[in-house]
């Protein structure tokens, strides 16, 4: 009966393992700087000049680097979406347009399932973009662009399981992605736009995106008596209400603190009209303000609202803390 390997020989065996795969994939990966020429530019052209979406497709693992290639795409400005070749081959080719653009990932270039799809492909119009290992392989030669994506060996032992091959096709994926994101002049505000609900996106937030407008706005004229500008505040629920007058310029905030004051003044305040009560130098921002910078001014000025000005300082939204926390901006 065999022993099991001692605790430490055993960890130094599997370490030993795991830095050999990583040095196998890092130099992969390095052998793409050298091997990267125009074909690749001329890929990053097709998919640029393209009006409708990128198609990216593999087979068994490299579908499953395709899928990550086509997410990556579309998050970062390139509308695409991956198509797996089996189900294409069963009626989902009909998703693909002469429009489109198919990205096609295969280290060997010859899987039966994408080659079933290269006739289809080409009668339909759509320029074909490949990412291979074997150059002179069917996929590469009948492609309209075949970036290179060769090894020299698999991590497996084996020299079977896909390992490093389709880390160097994530890699080249990634590139194109990140190429067309360059060329595009994709932004943090358009990343924002497609990761609503991520942390990026709530740090992008614009104040206009969450602040109430419209009747959610509680106003009211600076002749208005308090009582009444009671009443507008519980009836809109914020805790403040904006006072401006007929042409929408701001004149001032009344706030729970302002109500305080005016009762330890021991004045009556049925007799108060509100421009006496109000605090005439409040804080307001632009609508394009960031939520995060509207954020920032209410906790140094200890404040929990603010109101959103035009550049003439009328009037068009408020904001407070309660509307910073539901879009979870804090």
């Amino acid at each position: 009966m065999s022993r099991s390997p001692e605790p430490q020989a055993q960890t130094q065996s599997l370490l030993e393992t795991g830095r050999t795969v990583i040095e196998t994939e890092r130099d992969a990966v390095a052998r793409l700087l050298s091997s990267l020429d125009e074909n690749f530019a001329a890929g990053c052209r097709l998919i640029l000049a393209c009006k409708g979406r990128t198609v990216v497709t593999g087979m068994g693992k490299s579908g499953h680097i395709a899928r990550k290639v086509a997410a990556t795409m579309a998050s970062t400005g390139t509308p695409a979406f991956f198509v797996h070749p089996g189900e294409a081959g069963h009626g989902d080719i009909g998703m693909v347009t002469d429009q489109d653009v198919a990205v096609i990932i295969s280290h060997s270039g010859e899987t039966e399932e994408l080659v079933t799809l290269l006739p289809v492909l080409k009668r339909l119009g759509v320029p074909l973009v490949a990412i291979t290992g074997k150059p002179s392989s069917l996929l590469a030669t009948k492609a309209d662009v075949s970036i290179h994506a060769g090894i020299e060996e698999e991590a497996c032992p084996f020299g079977l399981a896909p390992t490093a091959s389709t880390t160097a096709a994530l890699v080249l994926g990634d590139a194109l992605a990140i190429a067309l994101v360059q060329a595009r002049g994709f932004s943090m505000e358009d990343f924002a736009r497609s990761h609503p609900r991520g942390s990026l996106g709530r740090k992008l937030l614009l104040v206009s995106d969450i602040m109430h407008t419209g009747k959610e706005i509680p106003r009211v004229a600076p002749d208005t008596a308090l009582p009444e500008a009671l009443l507008e505040m519980t009836a809109k629920s914020l805790g403040v209400t904006a006072v401006a007058d007929g042409d929408g310029r701001i004149a001032g905030i009344f706030t729970d603190g302002d109500l305080r004051r005016a009762l330890d003044s021991k004045v009556d305040i049925h007799q108060l009209r509100i421009a006496q009560a109000m605090t005439r130098d409040c804080k307001t921002v632009p609508p394009d303000c960031m939520a995060v910078e509207a954020l920032r001014m209410m906790e140094t000025n200890r404040i929990n609202a603010l109101l959103v000005a035009d550049e003439d300082r009328r009037l068009v939204g408020i904001l407070n803390m309660h509307d910073l926390l539901r879009a979870r901006v804090v």
